[in-house]
């Protein structure tokens, strides 16, 4: 009984040496090396994984910027010279850019279903009924999650609603990451005009809930000669590398939500 004890202990340790022994070499046989300058531009980037730059996060943009040759200057809170130091080049700053709240619902054009009264969470209350007290789905709650994680102190809440200094604003795109409601873009700072509503419900439901908000009337998209807009979802959208800031937009739009920036 203790020889047979013995034996299957002596053959499980075999094994197990036989499989720590194959283990060891497939991983060196099959490792995938990994640059080091991956790991020394990540850490030069905001570390938000906003997205602002047109990647899936910071990892995946540093990986861009290494295997890919993707441009080095579009995280707009990143260390560009860092990364330039990194890759042995000089980077060339971008666009400033900043952070825009696609919401223009405050206290006084806006409607509620119930009054909140717990913790003051953007995403506490966009889990409770209707996502949130407004009687817009999509707007913003007003409850300061933003302002609360802005290491420049660049967001205030005013009347229920997010407003972002722009001369503060260093677009590390964190207040984007954290608001439940996806409402908080990265745009350049040059931008004359901007959207600012996210309701993507039809005209009839927007109205009763918000008397700002957009109806996906298209027309503004109509009036624009540049092409730079478009209505998807019921809600507009500026392509700013086309825009050339006329206005024929924001004059005509019934319901004055696309807003001129540059005052």
């Amino acid at each position: 009984m203790l020889n047979a004890i013995l034996l299957a202990a002596a053959v499980i340790a075999i094994i197990s040496v036989a499989i720590g022994l194959l283990l060891g070499f497939m991983s060196e046989k099959f490792k995938v090396e990994v640059d080091p300058r991956e790991s020394q531009i990540r850490d030069c980037l905001a570390g938000s994984n906003c997205g602002g730059c047109g990647y899936a996060g910071c990892d995946a943009y540093a990986h861009a910027i290494v295997y890919e040759g993707a441009a080095m200057n579009l995280c707009p809170s990143s260390d560009k010279k860092k990364i330039g130091d990194v890759m042995g080049v000089c980077v060339i700053e971008g666009p400033k850019m900043v952070a825009f709240v696609k919401c223009n619902g405050n206290c006084h054009n806006t409607r509620c279903n119930y009054n909140y009264g717990d913790e003051r969470d953007c995403r506490i209350a966009y889990s409770a009924p209707g996502h949130g007290a407004k009687k817009c789905v999509y707007g913003c709650c007003g409850l300061g999650t933003c302002a609360s994680v802005c290491p420049y102190d660049a967001i205030r809440i005013v009347d229920g609603l997010a407003k972002i200094d722009r001369t503060k604003c260093q677009a590390c795109g964190k207040c984007v990451s954290v608001c439940p409601n996806r409402l908080i873009e990265i745009i350049p700072d040059s931008a004359p005009y901007a959207v600012a509503c996210s309701s993507r419900s039809k005209g009839k439901d927007v109205k009763a809930a918000c008397d700002t908000g957009c109806i996906g009337c298209s027309m503004c998209a109509r009036v624009c000669e540049s092409g730079a807009i478009t209505v998807e979802n019921n809600l507009a959208k500026i392509d700013y590398k086309k825009c050339t800031g006329c206005g024929k937009c924001a004059e005509k739009c019934p319901c004055k939500i696309i807003t001129m920036r540059n005052i």
